[in-house]
């Protein structure tokens, strides 16, 4: 059994991940501003709204393990949420292997209901509080987003094997 490392530094990824959503956060910005304008609601309870940004962190990587725990059928147990100070980066990882599937949707899973989803909300809403925490919580899955362009190549059926400090996995080939 083999192992191809296909991880980045979490510094790397964070560069590589910004690169890769600024054109998204463009996009997601000039289409809210031009379809709803730029307003400030007056009775908005902003250390609440800071508040939900600070939990989103914490939530974004549960919805992580949820995911991978549902799709990959694990336990708990094979689960660790930490906090890297070195790059000021906060992770969910499996420490078992899991087939590439449930992997990929693990990784996608906060973007897509943290942040994509109410960022489309706020598109029908208006609401520019909702826009921004869509908005932002889009952009902190872009290492997620980058994770799943690097196993873009990655064959149906694989097995991976979390990184333990990387962003990224290791691919389990048999030879």
């Amino acid at each position: 059994m083999n192992k191809r490392d296909l991880s980045i530094s979490m510094q790397e990824a964070a560069t590589q991940s910004l690169r890769l959503m600024l054109p998204l956060m463009l996009i997601q910005a000039a289409a809210f501003f031009l379809l709803r304008g730029i307003s400030f609601p007056q009775s908005a309870n902003l250390p609440a709204y800071g508040f939900l940004l600070l939990l989103g962190i914490f939530i974004h990587e549960a919805l992580h393990v949820l995911a991978w725990m549902f799709f990959g059928r694990k336990n708990l147990k094979a689960f660790h949420i930490g906090f890297q100070w070195k790059s000021l980066t906060p992770y969910a990882h499996c420490k078992e292997a899991m087939d590439i599937l449930p992997y990929r949707i693990g990784s996608l899973v906060p973007g897509i209901l943290l942040g994509v989803l109410p960022w489309l909300v706020s598109l029908f809403t208006g609401d520019v509080l909702l826009f921004l925490y869509g908005w932002l919580y889009t952009a902190a899955a872009g290492g997620d987003f980058l994770i799943l362009w690097i196993l873009r190549d990655v064959k149906a059926n694989t097995q991976v094997e979390d990184h333990p400090s990387r962003a990224g996995c290791y691919v389990i080939e048999s030879e």
